[in-house]
């Protein structure tokens, strides 16, 4: 590998370890692949990052989970060949929808199973006010951001006017609140 392309591959790894979405060493794989004109055999690029192959096996199939690379029949070989996906939109969509879009429905989902728990439970009125305010204003935000990353899989705009309603709301809320409460 050539030094411009294996400081490629080191800087994309590096970065995909802090994605919370790739492992540095699929960041590694993408990055050889996206560099290399021509798909390429699991023992190359095994080869090539100084990996065995059964690493590298196991890191391929996450990234074509994740859209980011594809299985591609080279003629007149038995061996499996990989190329890097050079539509990155399509992968970004998955990663959204996939990823992200689950995170934020968990937020959601955490803030119902609260505001039940809240009505059910000992708590004073003041504080269920309190806790219902808080969580109204974490649902709005999400569910924004929920939408949003449904309009960007569909291809759509993304709602940042909206986005930014809830957050203004939000503040306003929330100096309000603060001087109430002095």
């Amino acid at each position: 590998m050539d030094r411009t392309t294996a400081s490629f591959v080191d800087i994309m790894g590096a970065a995909a370890a802090t994605s919370g979405v790739l492992s540095q060493q699929q960041g590694r794989i993408f990055a050889l692949l996206y560099l290399n004109d021509e798909p390429m055999a699991l023992e190359d690029i095994a080869s090539e990052l100084e990996q065995s192959k059964s690493n590298v096996s196991l890191n391929i199939r996450g990234l074509v989970d994740w859209h980011l690379v594809r299985r591609k029949p080279k003629p007149g070989s038995r061996k499996d060949h990989y190329e890097a996906a050079k539509d990155f939109f399509r992968a970004m969509q998955e990663i959204f929808e996939r990823r992200f879009r689950w995170t934020v429905r968990q937020v959601i989902s955490a803030v119902k199973e609260t505001k039940a728990d809240a009505s059910r439970g000992n708590l004073s009125r003041e504080r269920v006010a309190f806790l219902n305010q808080r969580l109204d204003a974490l649902a709005a935000f999400f569910a924004v951001m929920d939408a949003g990353i449904g309009m960007f899989v569909e291809g759509k705009a993304f709602p940042a006017d909206q986005l930014r309603n809830v957050i203004a709301l939000n503040l306003d809320q929330a100096q309000r609140s603060g001087r109430s409460s002095r």
